[in-house]
């Protein structure tokens, strides 16, 4: 797993970190049971200070995306959290108002943002 890091972009790295290992995850680029790299050894590719690293495996692993085994290393879970859709949507909210606002600003009709959300859905495999 490559992941990189843009201490520029205003984001936060440790958000970097959690969103390309979701987004390795949805892609398939990462399968349920593949081994992370340690804090240490991530914190080194990328430069960071571990506890950079270890805040974003924490966070990951509070969702359920990744299980650490203590002296054993850090996998991605077997299983996706078993969240109920309340608490998958509330999750999701801060996104789709990032993306009406930047339709809004855009201009763009309703029905193209839909069909934008379809088609990048579509790109995962009809994980749906």
């Amino acid at each position: 797993m490559l992941l990189h890091v843009n201490t520029s972009s205003g984001v936060p790295v440790y958000l970097q970190i959690e969103a390309q290992v979701k987004q390795a995850l949805a892609a398939g680029a990462l399968r349920q049971g593949d081994t992370l790299p340690s804090v240490r050894r991530l914190a080194a590719q990328l430069r960071v200070n571990p506890n950079t690293v270890a805040k974003a495996y924490q966070n990951l692993e509070r969702e359920g995306v990744i299980r650490t085994v203590p002296g054993g290393g850090t996998y991605v879970a077997d299983s996706s959290p078993g969240l109920l859709k309340s608490e998958k949507l509330r999750r999701l909210r801060p996104v789709a108002r990032e993306l009406a606002v930047g339709s809004f600003q855009l201009r763009l009709a309703a029905g193209d943002v839909v069909k934008l959300v379809e088609d990048e859905l579509d790109g995962l495999g009809g994980k749906r």
